[in-house]
This record gives structure tokens, C-alpha cells and sequence, in this order.
């Protein structure tokens, strides 16, 4: 998937307290930002379903981000892979070599892409995934979950409405992360009680963000 990068130049389409449309995926530079807030202009993400319908894709692909340190590159490498061939649109956010790397630097963009609204959901990856789940969940609106099977999967998604999947490379196959990336995208939050929960968990969020 091609990656949009939106500038301070892009901005001038775009009339003071207007609105600019850019892709899902797209990347906003901080400059932009800063001065799409002086202008007061809003920057708003396309639907992805919108999107694809009009590209003549009746699926409706949804874009999935991905972070990785140096030690789950592979894995993510192989699960872009497997992303693209579902019909998803992929943000890939690094790393991009085997080069040693700090895992949090990727679970917060991925985390801040997921919250934000870049991306639709967010997978981080790192050698045992608990730091990068870590990570990711010090972003307020992130639920990272740790996953090592289908069963976790599910019940991180329906119970729990986890926005990021966190995945430990060395402690799982690359068909066993297929499996479980398969089952947690397929996997919708089932509401009700958990809904009742979920909330109290962002009430907790909300609490903690005001010390």
C-alpha cells in the first residue's frame, strides 16, 4: 500500500477553518499538524470502506499497523505478507532492517496510528511481545493484548475490545502468529456485559490521565 505523506504545502488546498481528506494510512507530519491547528483546519481521515468502493473494491479494506523491533522484523515482514493477501491495507511503521532498535519507539507509533484513527487496528511485535504490549498501553485509548493462541485471540477481541494484537517472535511459529492474527481480526467485541467492563477500564484510563 502506498504511504501518502501530508505537508504544510498540502495545506494550502485547503481554505482556513476548511477541511483537507487524506487517506487512511496517510502520514501527517508534526509541522502540518501544528499548523493545521493555526488555521484551524481539520484534517480528516477517508473512510477506508468509502475508499475502497469507489477503487472497486467491494470488501471495504481496512488498514491494519504494524511496529516491530529488530528482533520481530521477520515476523512482521511475514504477517505484512499475509495482511495484503486478505485485502488489507497495511501501515507499516518499522522497523525496516535487522539493525538493533528499541522496541517502544514502534509500540507507541502504532499505538498513536490505532488511536488517532490512521489505522483500524495495530499489531507490535518484538522478541517476547510483553514489552511492546507494555509500551502500547501507556497511549491513553490503547488495549494492547499479549496473544499466544486462537483462544486468547478471540477472547482478547470479544471480550476485551483490544485495538492492538502484541506477539512474541521467539516464543511462537510463524504459522501460529498467521493463526492468530487470523482469528483475532476475524474476531468482532461481543458488547454487553463486556461493554459495561470495557468502560469501567477506560473510566480508570480517564482517572490516572488527570494526576
Amino acid at each position: 500500500m502506498a504511504r501518502t505523506v501530508l505537508t504544510v504545502r498540502d495545506l494550502d488546498a485547503a481554505a482556513a477553518g476548511g477541511e483537507i481528506v487524506v487517506p487512511r494510512g496517510a502520514i501527517v507530519t508534526p509541522l502540518a499538524r501544528d499548523e493545521a491547528e493555526k488555521r484551524g483546519i481539520t484534517i480528516r481521515f477517508e473512510d477506508p470502506k468509502a475508499a475502497s468502493a469507489e477503487a472497486g473494491d467491494p470488501t471495504g479494506a481496512r488498514v491494519i499497523a504494524l511496529g516491530a523491533d529488530h528482533g520481530g522484523f521477520e515476523l512482521k515482514e511475514q504477517l505484512k505478507s499475509y495482511l495484503e493477501q486478505w485485502g488489507y491495507g497495511v501501515l507499516d511503521l518499522g522497523t525496516f532492517t535487522r539493525e538493533a532498535v528499541d522496541y517502544p519507539d514502534f509500540a507507541e507509533a502504532v499505538a498513536n496510528a490505532v488511536v488517532r484513527g490512521d489505522a483500524w487496528l495495530g499489531v507490535v511485535i518484538d522478541t517476547a511481545g510483553i514489552g511492546s504490549s507494555i509500551a502500547a498501553n501507556k497511549v491513553p485509548g490503547a488495549r494492547a493484548a499479549l496473544c499466544y493462541d486462537r483462544i486468547t485471540a478471540r477472547n482478547s477481541r470479544e471480550h476485551n475490545d483490544a485495538n492492538i494484537l502484541s506477539l512474541g517472535a521467539r516464543l511462537i511459529s510463524g504459522e501460529t502468529a498467521r493463526e492468530i492474527l487470523a482469528a483475532w481480526l476475524a474476531t468482532p467485541f461481543a458488547g454487553g456485559r463486556h461493554e459495561r467492563r470495557v468502560n469501567k477500564i477506560r473510566a480508570i484510563e480517564k482517572l490516572h490521565s488527570k494526576s
